[in-house]
């Protein structure tokens, strides 16, 4: 809610957003931000509703520059992103994707960089870009930094983590289940920015072709 006053305002701020997922500096408890599946304080479960999409709530303004970014994945987008915010006038607003201790990575935070590479190439995590400026300039102002996610591998990111896998040691459908709905929120979300920047007709064809493919070694 503060947040949401603050870039209301209009003011030339800039600011970031660590996201780790969580409430994380009061021990770790379910927030609107957590994805579905994931276990948490008061969500031990997993949570079944899905992620809020904070860089969405924020575009609606208009004069809001928003960016998702994940350093571990693409460090230049990250540059570019700073950049653009630094540049823009009015409110900007840059999400990072941010491993926390609170994820249970099984490789350890030490992997953090690999975890962050994974959660963008499975669509589980989108980079994107969205500069009010480009808008006022006759462009669109949606910029998709990785289009080619394969949402099949979101199960097998999802599954590096304790907070994701823990799940199957509760109740394996349910676990199975929230696991397909974190894949499926993850789609649909990418496919929102897609729509945004133009880029939803090329990566829906790139994707039936990869399950044409699949499906023909699968006969022969």
């Amino acid at each position: 809610g503060g947040l949401d006053h603050v870039i209301a305002s209009g003011e030339d701020i800039n600011i970031l957003v660590m996201d780790n997922e969580v409430y994380a500096n009061t021990g770790g408890q379910v927030s609107k931000a957590t994805p579905a599946s994931a276990i948490a304080q008061f969500a031990a479960g997993g949570k079944s509703g899905a992620k809020k999409d904070l860089g969405a709530m924020a575009m609606t303004y208009g004069n809001v520059y928003v960016a998702q970014i994940a350093s571990g994945a693409n460090m230049m987008q990250t540059i570019k992103a700073f950049e653009e915010a630094e540049k823009h006038k009015g409110p900007s607003l840059i999400i990072a994707y941010t491993p926390c201790i609170s994820h249970g990575l099984y490789a350890g935070m030490s992997h953090a960089i690999e975890e962050a590479k994974q959660a963008v190439n499975s669509g589980y995590w989108q980079l994107y870009r969205h500069n009010p400026a480009l808008e006022e300039a006759g462009k669109n102002p949606m910029i998709l930094d990785f289009k080619k996610p394969d949402f099949s591998k979101v199960r097998e990111f999802l599954l590096t983590q304790s907070r994701f896998g823990n799940l199957l040691k509760i109740n394996k459908e349910h676990a199975e289940m929230l696991y397909e709905k974190a894949a499926t929120d993850s789609r649909k979300r990418f496919l929102r920015y897609a729509r945004m920047s133009r880029d939803e007709v090329k990566f829906l064809e790139r994707e039936a072709k990869a399950k044409e493919k699949i499906a023909a070694n699968e006969k022969a």
